[in-house]
């Protein structure tokens, strides 16, 4: 028995040798930081939507004038090579009158519309607003822009975080420091969409002027973050 009880002390005793072993060694001085770079880039896409959206008592007669209006629409945009267009939502619901009397129908059709070429999208859009209602329009960086902007800014984000570990270590009276940690995040700040104010048109109205574009900047921001430990 005196054999077998130090077996399992020295086995005990071993595998507490082992659990200290595997503890990391305690670390001081280490030091959160944040540092981050930002730029202004031009924004190169616009994107719209129009819209028509009508009413009659006849849901068929309604649904064929919608989508007559949204199939000419879309036809008259392929004639711009430079702006890409594709429908957008098309909805028919019921209208009601007092009591919850069907009193008949309204339905609207939407185009989308994006490209880089502002002014073949201004012209477009003019010329569709003879027949259609302007929802909104926004302005954008294209994620190839972007993805460029991003990429030039994780060198000067890490170079700021970098910097500001050299005045910490500096304050702390460190010899070094050692990264312990870093993490890299991205970030996009566009302006709102423009929505525009309804114009009731007639069918067949002249083309509408074509509106001047100023598409503005965006702002891309890379921020690192991580954990520094300054070494004595």
């Amino acid at each position: 028995m005196g054999a077998l009880k130090c077996f399992f002390l020295a086995a005990s005793l071993a595998l507490a040798g082992a659990a200290l072993a595997a503890e990391p060694a305690p670390r001081y001085n280490v030091v959160e930081l944040q540092a981050e770079a930002q730029r202004e880039l031009p924004n190169d896409t616009v994107t719209a939507s129009l819209y028509v959206e009508l009413n009659d008592a006849n849901a068929a007669a309604l649904a064929a004038a919608v989508n007559k209006a949204a199939n000419e629409a879309l036809r008259v945009a392929r004639e711009y090579s430079s702006v890409r267009v594709r429908s957008g939502n098309n909805q028919t619901y019921p209208v009601y009158a007092k009591g919850n009397v069907l009193q008949g129908w309204r339905a609207r059709a939407e185009v989308r519309l994006e490209s880089k070429d502002f002014e073949a999208a201004s012209r477009l859009i003019g010329k569709l607003q003879s027949g259609m209602q302007l929802g909104n329009i926004a302005f954008s960086v294209s994620p190839q822009a972007r993805r460029h902007a991003e990429n030039e800014l994780i060198a000067a984000a890490i170079a700021a975080f970098k910097a500001r570990a050299e005045i910490v270590r500096g304050a702390l009276a460190g010899r070094s420091y050692k990264i312990q940690r870093l993490n890299v995040n991205t970030g996009y700040s566009a302006p709102p969409p423009r929505f525009a104010v309804a114009r009731v048109m007639a069918a067949g109205a002249p083309e509408v002027a074509a509106p001047n574009f100023d598409g503005g900047v965006s702002v891309v921001t890379v921020t690192v973050g991580g954990t520094i430990e300054v070494l004595d």
